[in-house]
Formats: structure tokens, sequence, C-alpha cells
């Protein structure tokens, strides 16, 4: 689509020579006579650049550049002037146009000018594009809970966003580190910017500095020319170090120059590079206690626990899991190009009495295993792995269980066993415990291991 330029000039020649001549560049041309008839235009429609002449009766370049400035302050805008007013469009310049033009003016010249203008016009757009689709992709939204943690720690992280402090993001392992960092970084303002990020626990001390900051050629074997670092491949944006408890003493110096000088010194450099990049750091390890014993550095965590942000474990926002499980089946079926399945009133009580040590991550993971795997409308607890079963059968044996577990224990706990490996198929099942089917049905409400709507 052609770029839309709205040229302003008391002068009708003028007018009609910018028009010719920029129309047979491409562009789509419209004029004003006047600084009043600009101002209508500009409120009524939309314009990628304005040029106007400095020197008008009505109303000067200058007051128009304010006026239009007011009510649309990202408009580009170039001013056109003789050689004796060159200080009016220098302070126009400081009033917020993009450039000015000498008369008489040389048509290449004004070409590249206007060419310019466009151009930072249109990547200025395309990055306002890029921004808010990656805000749109990352978002708070996509850390799933309304559990109260959650809902702070979204606050939190959202108030975060706005600054460009240091963060340092705490919780175990599966919980989900990685998105609330993605989510500060596109609802900041280097949001535009890159997002890059390095797990430090999975490279070795020697290729993880390499990594980070770089190398000159002929540093070690095999550098055989320079190499940027992560560190300079996220100038302008974000940096997000996961796991950075399991870096090593001569990392964390060398971390601590960036948070202290922002500065960064290639492995076999001398030089250092300036880089400017806001730090996210993650961890699942107990930071103090690394620091007590001396393992990290206490001016290093100093540094990144400006701000911390606390990620609360799956176990403590149980009330979050069927929202999660909801958003899993419905994210794994539609993957799989299949109808959104159900989970049965027993598989919800499974997986809300299973512990998820590995978080939503281990979450995430059962219920994508058990859409791909069952060939039923519902999910059944057989679709999950054994783990999570055997979970339940020992809640319920441990919230009926005395010092001395009673017979009613023992047998409650067995029925249950049985149903579960049976899939629930009550007929099979009172056939392994040696009962009739009608004596089953009778211990299963009795024991509350039937719900209400199975009764039918």
């Amino acid at each position: 689509m052609a770029a839309r330029i709205l040229v302003v000039d008391d002068e009708q020649s003028m007018c009609d020579f910018m028009e010719i001549m920029l129309s047979k560049e491409g562009y789509d041309v419209d004029k004003a006579g006047s600084g009043p008839e600009a101002l209508s235009k500009t409120s009524a429609e939309t314009y990628d650049l304005v040029i106007a002449d400095l020197m008008m009766p009505e109303m000067s370049g200058l007051e128009l550049l304010e006026k239009v400035k007011k009510n649309h302050p990202q408009q580009e805008f170039i001013v056109m002037t003789a050689f004796a007013s060159v200080d009016s469009a220098i302070d126009a310049m400081k009033r917020g146009a993009l450039d000015y033009i000498t008369k008489p003016f040389k048509v290449d010249e004004i070409k590249l000018v206007i060419e310019k203008s466009v151009s930072r016009r249109k990547l200025r757009t395309e990055n306002e594009f890029l921004k808010k689709q990656l805000r749109q992709e990352f978002s708070f939204d996509d850390f799933i809970g309304r559990s109260q943690g959650v809902v702070i720690l979204k606050e939190l992280a959202r108030r975060v966003s706005s600054t460009d402090s240091t963060v340092l993001i705490r919780g175990e392992s599966g919980t989900g580190k990685d998105l609330i960092a993605k989510a500060i970084h596109a609802a900041s303002e280097r949001a535009s910017g890159p997002f890059v990020t390095i797990n430090c626990a999975a490279l070795p001390e020697t290729l993880l500095e390499s990594e980070l900051f770089g190398y000159k050629k002929g540093a070690f074997t095999g550098a055989i020319k320079d190499k940027d670092g992560l560190f300079k491949v996220a100038d302008g944006g974000t940096f997000f170090l996961d796991e950075i408890g399991n870096t090593s003493p001569a990392i964390q110096v060398k971390l601590l120059r960036v948070l202290e000088d922002k500065q960064i010194t290639p492995v076999g450099g001398i030089k250092p590079i300036e880089v400017n990049v806001r730090l996210i750091a993650a961890t699942n390890a107990n930071l103090e206690e690394d620091v007590k014993s001396g393992r990290f550095r206490s001016d290093l965590f100093y540094r990144l626990n400006v701000i911390p942000i606390q990620i609360p474990p799956l176990r403590e926002r149980v009330d979050d899991i069927p929202l999660l499980v909801d958003y899993f089946i419905r994210k794994y079926c539609e993957r799989s190009g299949v109808e959104p399945k159900m989970p049965s009133v027993d598989a919800m009580r499974a997986l809300n009495q299973y512990d998820w040590p590995g978080n939503v991550r281990e979450l995430e993971n059962c219920i994508e295993r058990a859409v791909l795997l069952t060939k039923r409308d519902t999910i059944e607890t057989d679709d999950f792995p054994a783990r999570v079963v055997e979970a339940r059968t020992e809640t319920i044996v441990s919230k009926d269980k005395p010092e001395t577990p009673t017979l009613e224990s023992i047998e409650k706990a067995y029925i249950y066993f049985i149903m579960n490996q049976t899939n629930g198929q009550k007929a099979r099942a009172a056939k392994l415990l040696g009962i009739d089917s009608s004596t089953l049905y009778r211990k299963l409400k009795r024991y509350q291991l039937i719900d209400n709507e199975d009764e039918s």
C-alpha cells in the first residue's frame, strides 16, 4: 500500500509540483493550501508524512506542527523553509519535526529525506505490530490460575514489567518460571527487543562462559573467528538465565560485572563491551543456603534479588488444577484434531489428590498422555500413569487408617484398588471380589466410592 503524504503550502504551484514529483515516486499525495485546512485533514484522515511550509499567512508551519503533534504525537513531519529561516527550521525539529528542506531544493535531496521519513514510519509501525503480537503470544493470562497465590504473583509481575529492574523468579521445577519471564518481557518497554534464554545447568562451565560472553578468534582450539555471546545477542532486550544457582564462582564474578557495569568481556578478549540488557534470573535452589555454604556469591545474590517473585508449587494451589486440566485437554485435543474430552469424576479426584512433584509440567504431560491414549469420550484413571492412581489409593488408606487398621478400612482400600484394576466395571469387580453385584454396589455407596451420577 502506497504511503500517504500531505503537502501543505500557500503557494499552489509548490503544492502542484510536489504532487507530481511524489506521485511519480509511487506515493499517494494530498494537498492543503493553508494550516487550518491541513489541520482539518489530519483530524479526519491518517497520513504517513506531513510536509509543510514554515512561512504561511493564516497559520505558520510551526503552529501547525504543534497542533498536529498535540493530537498525533507520532506523526512524521517535515518542514520546508527558505535559507533565511534555517533557524526556524531547527526550532521546528526541536519541537518534533523529523527534518527540514531548504528552498530552492534539489529533487534528489527531497526524495531522500522523504524516503527516510516514510521508512522510519513503516519501521515503527512494524515494531508496534510485533510488540502487540508478542504481548498476545506471551501474556500473564498464559499463566493459568485463580488461586490467591497466583493472583498476587501475577499482579507483582505486572508491576515489575513497567520497570527495568533485575528480577529473580523462584520456584520448583515445572512451576512455569519461563512463562512468567516471557510475560514480563512482553509487557515491558523492551518487548520489541530480543528475548534470549539459556539454562545454566545444561552446559559445562567452559562452554557456558563462551555462550554467555562470546569469544575472540584464537581464544581456544576451534575458535576460528569471533563470536558474539548471548548477552550481546540480547542487547536492547531481556536475557533470561534459568537455573542460575548452577553457575560456577568464575561465571558468577562475570555476571556481577554485567549487573554493576553493564559490560561483558569475551573469552580471550581484553576490551569490555557495553550491553543494554535487562536480566531476569530463575532458580529452584535455596540460594540463601548456597550463600551460607559459599557455593553462591552473596554480592551477586543481592544484586539478583532486587525484586523476588515466588511461584507456588501446584500442590499449594489445588483449586487451579481443574482450570489447568481443562486448558490442557483443549490444547491437546485441538492439536490431535479430536473433539474435546471430559475427565470423569474419578479421574478429577485422582488428579486433585496427587502431589504433583513435577508441578504444572508433570500435569501437562499427564493430560497429553491421556488425550493421546484414550479411545473414549471421557478420560478415566487408567489413562493416567500408575503413580497418579496409586497415590489416590494411598490417600484413601491413609485417611481412614488409625494406628491399627480396621478390617473396614482395608476392605475399602481393596475395593477401590479392584475397581481401578477393572476400569470401573462393577460386574467384573464383583466377580474378582467374590461377591454379587448388589453387594458391591452397597459397599461402594457405604464407602463413598461412587458418585450420585453413577447411581442411575
